[in-house]
Formats: structure tokens, C-alpha cells, sequence
């Protein structure tokens, strides 16, 4: 399982983590509405619901928080939010995946055409990026939280698919559809986990010149500051 540096180039740079977590958050509220609105405020009879809240749970979204939004979702006012995805190609040929939630898809496919037109890039046709990119649940935890083997032997008993340090965490990988149960189960047997996400992992990366991966950079930036956005994932080389 160890031994693979494609994870280590997932870990999201400590600028950016508060950004990111205002997005996480958001989007954590989003799923909760959206949730609420399809199949009611019981998490028990409502399974997107349940799940929206172990999301919430993993990103340390605040109680209050989750319960402001269960409430908002009852009010006729409120829209609801679908889920999309955009494919683009960046300079140099690297490929970008986008997700977004959005109440409004007209308004977040202009945006994906302002952004092209601005920062470069074109966007692609489903599926001509995004085969090169699996889904896969991403836990980072803290290096203080244990010895290296010991961290590994618990992680694959949990049921994680892959292990390994970078900088100052490890990273646990994970099937998607698992990142929260082994997310619990390593919490359960006191290793604290410091974020849980679900992430578009590249196959293949693409090496670019400085000028290249700049131009890259700046329209990734560009597409993360949109407010419909949740995460942008490219194969840009590290």
C-alpha cells in the first residue's frame, strides 16, 4: 500500500486551508438542504440526509451550523441545489475536473466560459477528461497521532485502500463510498482525523514548464473562487 507519491501531491497547501474550508462548508450546507428537500429533516429515514451530516461531522462544520440549515431548507423560499461536474482541458494539456452545487446551472455554465475566456483553457466534452481521474475518500491525519507502521497497520484494518506520510501528515486513501466508516473506526480507536474528503485522484500526471503550470495556476485559481465552486482537481504534476 505504501509507496505511491501521487497521494502526497493531494495535501492542499496550509494558504489555502481556510479558504478551502469555507468551501467545505458550504458545500456541506448545500447537501444539507438539498437533502432536507428531497426526503425531509429525519436522518433516519433520509438517507442523503445522514450521509450530508457525516460529511458535516468530518469537516467539523459547527451543530448550529448543520441545525440553521435543516431548518432553511424548510422555508418554500429556499432554492434547491443540484450537483455538476465540468471537464476542461488547461494549457499545455493538462486535465481539470470542477465539482459544483449550484442553484442556478445556467449561471455556472457562463461562469465556466468567463473563466475559460479570461484564463485560457477549453472545456471539455463528458468524460474526455475525467477518465483518467478516480474518486477516491482522502483522510489526512496528524503525525503526531502515532508511529508510522502502527498508523498503517490500523488504517488497513479500517479499510483503507492506500498509506502514506507527506510533509507533516499521513494520508489515509479510501473507496468513496467508505471514507466515512473508516474515518470513524480510526477515531474510534483514538487516532484523530484532521479533514475527510472525497477527492478526483489522476491516474497520470503532465509535467509543465514554469510558464505553463503559471498559466495553469491562474485559471485553477480563477475556477476556486467562483461561488458556486466546491473543489477543482487537475493532473498537473507536483
Amino acid at each position: 500500500m505504501a509507496g505511491h507519491s501521487k497521494w502526497a501531491n493531494i495535501k492542499h497547501k496550509k494558504e489555502r486551508a481556510d479558504a478551502k474550508k469555507g468551501k467545505i462548508f458550504s458545500r456541506v450546507a448545500k447537501e444539507i438542504i438539498s437533502a432536507v428537500k428531497q426526503g425531509g429533516p429525519d436522518p433516519k429515514a433520509n438517507t442523503k440526509l445522514r450521509l450530508a451530516l457525516q460529511k458535516a461531522k468530518a469537516a467539523n462544520v459547527p451543530s448550529d451550523v448543520i441545525d440553521r440549515n435543516i431548518k432553511k431548507a424548510a422555508s418554500a423560499d429556499q432554492a434547491d441545489f443540484t450537483e455538476v461536474t465540468y471537464e476542461l482541458y488547461g494549457h499545455g494539456g493538462v486535465g481539470i475536473i470542477v465539482d459544483a452545487m449550484t442553484d442556478n446551472k445556467n449561471r455556472t455554465a457562463s461562469d465556466m466560459r468567463i473563466a475559460t475566456n479570461k484564463k485560457g483553457g477549453t472545456i471539455a466534452s463528458p468524460g474526455s477528461v475525467a477518465f483518467n481521474f478516480e474518486r477516491k475518500g482522502v483522510i489526512q491525519i496528524g503525525k503526531d497521532q502515532g508511529e508510522e507502521e502502527e498508523l498503517f497497520m490500523q488504517a488497513t484494518e479500517a479499510g483503507a485502500d492506500d498509506f502514506e506520510g507527506a510533509d507533516e501528515t499521513f494520508i489515509v486513501i479510501t473507496p468513496p463510498e467508505r471514507l466515512y466508516e473508516v474515518k470513524e473506526k480510526l477515531e474510534a480507536a483514538g487516532i484523530a482525523a484532521q479533514n475527510a474528503t472525497l477527492e478526483m485522484i489522476p491516474k497520470t500526471t503532465v509535467d509543465c514548464d514554469q510558464d505553463t503550470r503559471e498559466a495553469n495556476q491562474a485559471l485553477i485559481d480563477f475556477l476556486e473562487g467562483l461561488d458556486d465552486v466546491d473543489s477543482v482537481f487537475h493532473n498537473m504534476s507536483e
